[in-house]
């Protein structure tokens, strides 16, 4: 491809979205041809610099997914769910990479998601970071080599506007551990405890959520035994980390074939 691939930025008025666009205008190598927000948000036919209170960019803030996708090369996304799925139908319509930070989806939500990537590239991921992507490799690993004395605890911490719990990376996380151990996630996670719950089963993996302040994104996986505990962990403080990752994935994604992938695929780190 001789000319920069042009993205779409949704959601962008929240401060993923702006972030986006930021780091978008600095990129040498992706321009900005678009930016979406829900019908009705007082964004909508204003100029989007003039909108983040900066100069003019010449791009309207628009409610018309299609439209502005059929003009792009990648469309980024965290937003929710329910306009996720919504997206992602009409990325594979328009052809374009859908770079997926949203979190929170039901597996009917992914079912849908997977039928999108039969027809366009999608890569989804819960956290587009490379030290939460190692995090995930090495919990992997740390699994499979301790046998289920070790007791596994999820542990995540954010600010307190997100909505869902445990986060996508503490899943993330979790799915990781359950690889490496050989067992299915869903039958060993053990959320929200509260009250007289019993002593702790053998084999569970535990989690738990922390909200308050504006804290980024903390993630800690403890491996925990008699007489001695391991501790692996992942703070960040920036969240343009996170949008760096997404304008990784959606360069990365420009000449894959149709199909769904996450940022170990991005960043070499499977096999």
């Amino acid at each position: 491809m001789t000319e920069q691939p042009g993205v779409v930025v949704t959601g962008v008025s929240g401060r993923m979205g702006q972030m986006l666009v930021r780091e978008i205008l600095a990129h040498d190598k992706l321009r900005l041809v678009g930016a979406l927000e829900r019908a009705g948000h007082d964004w909508v036919g204003r100029d989007l610099g003039e909108a983040m209170g900066a100069a003019a960019l010449g791009i309207a803030v628009s409610d018309d997914a299609l439209e502005v996708f059929a003009k792009a090369q990648a469309v980024i996304d965290f937003t929710a769910p329910a306009a996720t799925v919504e997206f992602a139908a009409l990325a594979a319509q328009a052809r374009a990479v859908h770079v997926i930070g949203t979190t929170g989806m039901t597996e009917e939500d992914l079912q849908k998601i997977h039928v999108a990537a039969r027809h366009a590239v999608i890569v989804r991921a819960g956290n587009m970071s490379l030290g939460v992507n190692l995090l995930t490799q090495v919990t992997k690993q740390v699994a499979a080599a301790l046998d289920a004395d070790w007791d596994i605890e999820i542990i995540e911490a954010h600010h307190n506007r997100k909505v869902d719990a445990p986060s996508g990376t503490a899943l993330m996380l979790g799915e990781a551990a359950a690889e490496g151990r050989g067992v299915d996630l869903d039958e060993v996670s053990d959320r929200g405890r509260d009250g007289i719950t019993g002593a702790r089963k053998k084999g569970d993996i535990g989690f738990h959520a922390v909200r308050g302040g504006d804290i980024v994104g903390e993630h800690e996986v403890l491996f925990a035994t008699g007489g001695e505990r391991i501790s692996i962990k992942h703070m960040a403080s920036d969240r343009s980390l996170f949008a760096r990752g997404a304008l990784k994935a959606a360069l990365w994604g420009q000449d894959k074939a149709p199909g769904e992938y996450d940022m170990l695929d991005v960043l070499g780190l499977k096999g």
